[in-house]
């Protein structure tokens, strides 16, 4: 069994312990636990930061990117377009309200990888289909796409495109993240305005 596999089962095992423990209310797993693990493991579950950029890049509306760390942690530092619903609030309220729109993908991320796979595992454990993964999270986002620079002489096509994905996605993020704090709050606010909208709430 391969780092990945005992990962996947240790998620899965913690997943079995919160189908025994209500998240709230009545609410319990109803997926058999042999079809979350082939869920958790399924690569098609995860996007790369690659992907993510291009989503971020292009404003996709059929996309909705989560950030599961803290506030103060969002506040600081987030992916443009992205919303926060923090880790421990998606456990205490209900996640089908917050993530089975329907109508958009939910991607979590978080600093790694570990709070991202406990929230997949929780959301699929509950039949919400539409959640998946950043793989790697800000870290991976960091080395991937703030890192990124062009060194050699011949670029393809492809390598081209993928750059200037990267280059447009980095230089959202650095403005985002660049604003002063009231303009910065401004726009977090609007964001979650848009959230409750998408979800049916009143804004």
């Amino acid at each position: 069994m391969n780092t990945r596999e005992k990962f996947s089962v240790g998620l899965l095992c913690i997943g079995v312990i919160l189908a025994l423990l209500p998240l709230s209310g009545s609410r319990s797993f109803t997926v058999r636990p042999q079809k979350l693990l082939s869920e958790v493991l399924d690569e098609n579950t995860y996007f790369t930061v690659d992907q993510v950029a291009r989503f971020v890049v292009s404003e996709d509306s059929s996309v909705k990117i989560i950030d599961l760390r803290t506030p103060e942690e969002f506040r600081t530092m987030n992916i443009p377009g992205s919303i926060n619903i923090p880790y421990s609030k998606l456990l205490d309220s209900d996640p089908g309200s917050i993530l089975n729109d329907g109508k958009t993908m939910n991607i979590f991320y978080s600093n790694g990888d570990f709070d991202s796979n406990y929230a997949l595992a929780i959301a699929r454990g509950l039949n919400i289909k539409n959640t998946y993964v950043m793989k790697g999270g800000l870290n991976e986002w960091f080395n991937t796409v703030m890192n990124s620079n062009f060194t050699g002489e011949r670029i393809t096509a492809k390598e081209n495109a993928l750059f200037e994905t990267r280059t447009r996605a980095k230089k959202m993020f650095t403005e985002m993240n660049s604003m002063p704090d009231s303009l910065k709050l401004k726009f977090i606010e609007s964001k979650h305005i848009t959230a409750k909208k998408l979800d049916g709430g009143c804004g």
